[in-house]
């Protein structure tokens, strides 16, 4: 267990492969900006990583054996891979879960609207947001916009250093003295969260002719309509890279690191399993964390369930039961972040039983608020046999809780597939800024959860 900042226990050797892994994680954050993104570029990894898709061997009733690859999707917004292992997948698979969705802001169905020669696209914000965080910064406009032929057509605007970027406008202090009497939650209100996004006329008699030049600009540029709109899904993003943080670059600065820090770092593990695993190895990248995992692409959904039953009879076992004994005997990582202990703020933490930058993979034995409600508390059993593992890997690590009992609290997956009676811990990373814009990293932790994630795959009995 780690109690010093790991940049002390790291010599040059172990500091360059850090760099190496760093190196991937930020890029994997540029380019998975959504969900959609994220599963795009799990897919390329996977198949530059010897994955095939799970649909092809159901297709042609491929038999599946130990030391194939294979992975599945739902509509570009959950993942899952499996790398099977020696052993029969009755007795159980090792499992990183994490979620992929990010606090954000997304486009309404009926969005453009023009007032006083400004072009607005009308917002509803998803998840948990501070939403006087989303004024006056810069924003990016990613999603996809669906047309009645069928057409999907990618939408990604604000991120190119060529491209135009988007803005939710503020009051200024000089006018804001009622504003700044409000409490934090009503300073912006959710219907101000408008985005700003154009201000030139088209003509000067046309009514509404901002608008009309909006619409002009996205028949030129992607042959969309208005109408189109009610079949998008665009979201607003910050439009900034994942970048180091510090005059030593020790930290990540980024957007969507909860819990795309977690989603990477696990992934990454699982393309790194290049012997066949005792165990088969599944990493599984899900949806709606942040709303309460619901729909068919959250992990309250069928989706693992009904794809891990046909890898079971892919592998000759087709059997109910041999699915339900595959699941309860299944080890898992559900891997969220957790609140890193902020000097600034240290009326909400507790110390000794808090996270910290710098000090490794968190383990979290039960998340949910105050007496512990809506959570998954993990066997002491296993979290002695995560213990070994890590201590025999080399994988520094710490424990935490979320805050002071009575101040708040949180949840994960970590609940759903603890009700298949697998063995399952919340395990992460701290984060300063949790559900801010930008959220803050250590590298070493990044690092240190890439290697106990790896291990877990490996050596979970």
């Amino acid at each position: 267990m780690a109690e010093k900042n790991l940049w002390l226990a790291y010599d040059e050797s172990e500091k360059r492969k850090m760099k190496y892994v760093i190196d991937d994680y930020k890029a994997c954050l540029d380019k998975g900006k959504t969900e959609r993104e994220c599963v795009r570029t799990a897919r390329q990894m996977a198949v530059e990583a010897g994955y095939k898709p799970l649909a092809d061997f159901i297709k042609d009733g491929i038999t599946l054996i130990p030391g194939d690859k294979v992975f599945a999707e739902y509509n570009e917004k959950t993942m899952v891979l499996y790398h099977i292992g020696e052993e029969s997948l009755e007795q159980g698979m090792n499992i990183l879960g994490a979620h992929i969705d990010s606090p954000r802001i997304d486009v309404k169905q009926n969005p453009l609207y023009e007032n006083e020669d400004l072009a607005y696209l009308d917002t509803h914000y998803y998840g948990g947001i501070k939403k006087y965080q989303w004024v006056t910064i810069q924003l990016a406009l990613h999603g996809v916009i669906c047309k009645k032929d069928g057409t999907v057509v990618n939408v990604c605007i604000g991120e190119k250093d060529t491209d135009p970027v988007f803005a939710i406008t503020d009051l200024l202090p000089h006018l804001g003295a009622l504003q700044m009497d409000k409490k934090a939650n009503k300073v912006i209100e959710g219907e101000n969260l408008d985005l700003l996004i154009g201000g030139a006329p088209i003509l000067e008699d046309e009514k509404e002719s901002v608008k009309a030049n909006v619409l002009q600009i996205l028949k030129e540029a992607y042959d969309v309509e208005e109408d189109d709109f009610l079949s998008a899904e665009l979201e607003i993003v910050p439009a900034a890279k994942a970048r180091d943080l510090g005059l030593d670059r020790s930290m990540v600065i980024a957007y969507g690191q909860d819990d795309r820090i977690c989603a990477f770092t696990s992934l990454m593990a699982q393309l790194a399993l290049d012997e066949t695993p005792k165990r088969t190895a599944c990493t599984l990248l899900v949806d709606k964390e942040e709303i309460g995992s619901y729909g068919a692409s959250g992990m309250q959904s069928r989706f693992f369930e009904n794809m891990t039953a046909e890898v079971l009879a892919l592998s000759g076992l087709p059997a109910a039961i041999s699915l339900r004994r595959c699941l309860a005997n299944s080890k898992m990582l559900s891997s969220d972040v957790n609140a890193a202990f902020d000097p600034l703020f240290p009326e909400v933490f507790e110390k000794k039983n808090t996270s910290f930058l710098g000090r490794g993979l968190v383990f979290t034995k039960f998340t949910g608020s105050r007496g512990k409600g809506s959570s998954s508390d993990a066997n002491p059993e296993y979290i002695a046999k995560l213990r070994k593992i890590m201590d025999d890997n080399n994988v520094r690590f710490q424990t935490a809780e979320l805050g002071k009992v009575d101040v708040g609290g949180g949840g994960t997956i970590a609940y759903i597939t603890a009700n298949y009676g697998m063995e399952v811990i919340d395990s992460g990373l701290a984060i300063l800024c949790m559900h801010a814009p930008m959220e803050i990293s250590s590298k070493t932790d990044i690092y240190e959860a890439y290697k106990g994630y790896l291990a877990f795959l490996k050596e979970m009995a």
